[in-house]
């Protein structure tokens, strides 16, 4: 077999180059696979067929190797008879006992192609033992069938596929948890693929931000959420919807979290659209919640524009529960805050709170669709009521598990303001609109056109013509009621 060794060489270089595949592992598989190749061509059934490939020469050297055994490694037989005749429920039961965890040698039939009897092999070594290998070299051959070059080539690309994912395994499999940028390579079925350079990764729909949209050749930047050896390589999954990946992105742009002066205590996260992230400083002196806003908010504002102008709620977490669900519900004031059930830890219990705002606040502290209180809750771990501090009737609840339910009826102001919330046309609120109203109303008498907020003007000669036509002829006290409608229109313009 003839090999042109400056293309040989070539594409080694850059399998070690673009896919880290070692050049000697290349090596390896090339001799592996023209020792099969042999084997397919030439050999005999039960050979261990080995070759040794030289790159700067190209030549091939082919063995056959053969184990050393006697009579206390063969079968007898007895022993064939008695492995033919075992009984399936005596070996499940051995199993079951975890008998199968005592490793047993077992015995070997003798193949004339793979074993050498100790009495003949120490004719060729002397202080050969039980087990070792002999190496018997075989003709060189160059000429292989189609068959045997297609069973080598196969071999190959099934070792590069070994090596890319041990490549991938090296490089990626410690990097689990942290952010990894890569290029948009194409969206199937609602899976992103991205390229990270040797690997293709894979982000799952329920991974992406909702709204998002992105092009081939994007860079785009998400967390490394699994690494996972399968039998067709290594899965990368990667998310931009999880929780650690805002946590990520603090860590880059905050050197508190990088050092471990603030950390980070929990995230409520409902992506795309509004998160709650809790931190505390371990050092009195730094504010936790200054230090990831940054100066005139730049560290948030930067966390912000990257997942697509997603809201983000920093509260100082606090060791005071009441204190620290207070601070949850933010951006809302709350008048009391009381314990109703104390959580349980042996049996996983949720705690109760019940917390009393005021008219104005309610539809603050329940948000749009509940998510503000609904955060809240998952943030804290504890179960929420919100009620009305005037008339005491329960306004919202909701549960760690993300569970809310809103009991105020549409009839209420508070039911009027969600259901403004909840409707994605909502713009501005009633008394903004009946401003909008009085204005129109009050312009009307001003030859003001409401919508432009400019006077109505006489631009063509047609027009004019027209505004002619409309004005009052004289009446019979002589009056001219043209001039009076003029003069009207004139002290208006000054006024």
């Amino acid at each position: 077999m003839m090999f042109d060794l400056k293309v040989l060489n070539s594409v080694l270089s850059e399998l070690e180059e673009d896919r880290g595949i070692p050049r000697q592992r290349m090596l390896e598989a090339v001799g592996q696979a023209l020792a099969t190749a042999y084997k397919k061509e030439f050999g005999k059934r039960g050979q261990i067929i080995t070759c040794n490939f030289n790159p700067e020469t190209g030549t091939t050297d082919f063995n056959q190797i053969k184990i050393v055994v006697d009579e206390s490694v063969l079968k007898t037989e007895e022993d064939e008879n008695e492995e033919n005749n075992v009984n399936p429920e005596k070996t499940e039961n051995a199993k079951e006992n975890n008998h199968s965890e005592e490793v047993i040698e077992k015995k070997v039939r003798f193949d004339e192609e793979k074993h050498i009897m100790l009495s003949n092999a120490k004719l060729i070594k002397k202080d050969v033992v039980v087990g070792e290998e002999l190496i018997f070299p075989l003709e060189t051959k160059e000429d292989f069938g189609r068959i045997a070059a297609q069973t080598a080539k196969q071999v190959i690309m099934q070792k590069i596929r070994e090596a890319e994912k041990e490549s991938a395994l090296a490089e990626f499999g410690q990097k689990a948890g942290e952010i990894v940028t890569g290029n948009v390579q194409r969206f199937e079925r609602g899976k992103l693929y991205v390229d990270l350079g040797k690997v293709t990764a894979i982000m799952p729909y329920d991974e992406q931000i909702p709204g998002e949209r992105f092009r081939t050749g994007d860079r785009i930047r998400a967390l490394l959420l699994a690494v996972e050896e399968t039998g067709r390589g290594v899965f990368l999954k990667l998310s931009r919807s999880h929780p650690d990946f805002l946590v990520a992105l603090f860590k880059i742009e905050v050197p508190e979290l990088q050092s471990g002066t603030v950390t980070v205590k929990g995230v409520a996260r409902e992506a795309g659209s509004r998160s709650k992230i809790a931190v505390y400083a371990n050092d009195s002196s730094i504010d936790p919640v200054g230090s990831l806003v940054g100066q005139r908010g730049v560290r948030v504002s930067t966390v912000m524009s990257e997942l697509g102008g997603e809201k983000i709620d920093i509260i100082e977490w606090s060791e005071d529960n009441l204190e620290f669900i207070e601070d949850t519900l933010s951006p809302a004031q709350v008048v009391d805050i009381r314990v109703e059930k104390e959580p349980n830890t042996e049996t996983g219990e949720q705690g109760h709170v019940i917390a009393e705002v005021t008219d104005d606040q309610q539809s603050l502290a329940i948000g749009r669709g509940g998510q503000n209180v609904r955060l809240a809750a998952k943030l804290t771990g504890w179960k929420i009521d919100i009620v009305s501090v005037r008339t005491g009737e329960d306004l919202a609840e909701a549960n760690a598990d993300g569970k809310v339910t809103i009991e105020a009826p549409l009839d209420t102001p508070l039911g009027a303001d969600i259901d403004v919330l909840n409707n994605e046309e909502a713009t501005t609120t009633k008394p903004d609109i009946e401003e909008i109203l009085k204005e129109k109303e009050a312009t009307k008498d001003r030859g003001v056109n409401p919508d432009t907020d400019e006077e109505d003007e006489i631009d063509t000669p047609e027009e004019a013509e027209v505004e002619m036509s409309n004005l009052p002829k004289k009446t019979e006290s002589g009056d001219n009621e043209t001039d009076n409608k003029l003069e009207t229109t004139e002290n208006t313009d000054k006024v």
